[in-house]
């Protein structure tokens, strides 16, 4: 039913947005890997709601259980479940949206498929599930290690984009910004742009960029499941992407041959390289250890204070507010979401790759 992600290292999200909790179970992390809240926590914080006044104001703590699957601080290879109560619910600000549905919405599709919906918080379709990726993707960060190094930032919102970065941008730059962009002055022009937005009862989407360093070459599959194939399901399986490009992506299909081309070099090391990177990092669908470079385009908010027309479930001309605490601008909180995500698809490859030396 769309709930389970990866083929070794596979998670299960489960929970609704005002049910009790949200969370998820790893099957097929490898046993004796150091594990505790301790891991998780940071990561939860980073994306959970009420962090300052560019997100929605629910306030919950998100604070995270290890049900099963550890051990004295160690991984048993089993089953690994990890909670999240829900604490802060509000569900009578949707008694309205459970007679019509909202514009841009899953309301009408989860209704067309199930022939039913939970319309407290858009249910399963909201963006609280991401909790539980979030917290699979702080486990997947732990086994990969600090060799590999998973970095999101956000490059544009609207029309304001930061200059471009030939270098991974620091964790201490991009956390120092409420928006979560590194380039200060962008920060501060984006985070007045998303203020003016919410006062208007409106919204706004942009787009996230993320690197990955440290992979070796060789991970993720030729054919149907090469690596940015599945990197590019992941990001487009969060809510509200719209868009995802690898490397030079759709500026590619301006270029020449001769110009797009990436030429093998050896490194300072004597490793072999290239001297650009427009594939992205990877080649045939496998990794080449250069970085993989990617973007992710993320739409606007679409609960919106602004008056839409739209349909009742008696097919009736209606209108509708959007009620309810909802991010003007998802981008900031998404940031951790997408590395969450990159983890995954990694940590899934990294143990692919152990099966296919074997």
């Amino acid at each position: 039913m769309g709930n389970v992600f990866g083929k070794i290292f596979k998670v299960a999200t489960f929970g609704e947005s005002h049910g009790a909790a949200v969370g998820c179970v790893i099957d097929g992390c490898p046993s004796m890997l150091e594990l505790s809240e301790s891991d998780i926590q940071p990561e939860l914080d980073r994306r959970r709601p009420g962090q300052n006044s560019l997100t929605t104001l629910r306030n919950e703590s998100d604070t995270c259980e290890i049900v099963s699957g550890v051990f004295e601080g160690k991984t048993l290879g089993t089953p690994i479940c990890i909670l999240v109560r829900n604490k802060d619910q509000r569900s009578q600000d949707y008694s309205e949206m459970a007679k019509l549905w909202r514009p841009s919405h899953a309301d009408f599709t989860y209704e067309a498929k199930y022939g039913f919906r939970d319309p407290r918080g858009g249910g399963r379709s909201s963006a609280r599930e991401t909790v539980a990726r979030v917290a699979a993707g702080a486990v997947a960060k732990k086994f990969l290690g600090e060799s590999v190094k998973i970095t999101a930032w956000v490059e544009s919102v609207h029309a304001i984009s930061m200059p471009m970065l030939k270098e991974t941008p620091s964790k201490d730059d991009i956390e120092s910004s409420p928006v979560r962009c590194p380039d200060l002055r962008t920060s501060e022009k984006m985070a007045e742009f998303i203020k003016k937005a919410r006062a208007e009862g409106d919204s706004v989407g942009g787009i996230i960029r993320c690197r990955i360093d440290g992979l070796p070459a060789g991970l993720g599959d030729p054919v149907f499941d090469r690596f940015e194939a599945d990197l590019a399901k992941a990001m487009l399986s969060i809510p509200a992407t719209k868009g995802f490009e690898i490397g030079g992506g759709f500026a590619s299909a301006r270029m020449f041959g001769s110009q797009n081309n990436d030429i093998f070099v050896l490194d300072e090391n004597g490793a072999v390289s290239t001297r650009t990177n427009n594939a992205g990092g990877v080649l045939g669908g496998m990794t080449s250890s250069r970085p993989v470079d990617f973007r992710v385009a993320f739409k606007p908010t679409a609960t919106i204070a602004k008056e839409q027309p739209t349909l009742s479930r008696s097919l009736e001309n209606v209108s509708v507010v959007g009620r309810g605490r909802h991010d003007p601008c998802v981008l900031p909180r998404a940031v951790p979401i997408v590395e969450a995500m990159a983890a995954l698809v990694c940590a899934d490859a990294v143990l692919v790759q152990r099966t296919v030396r074997k």
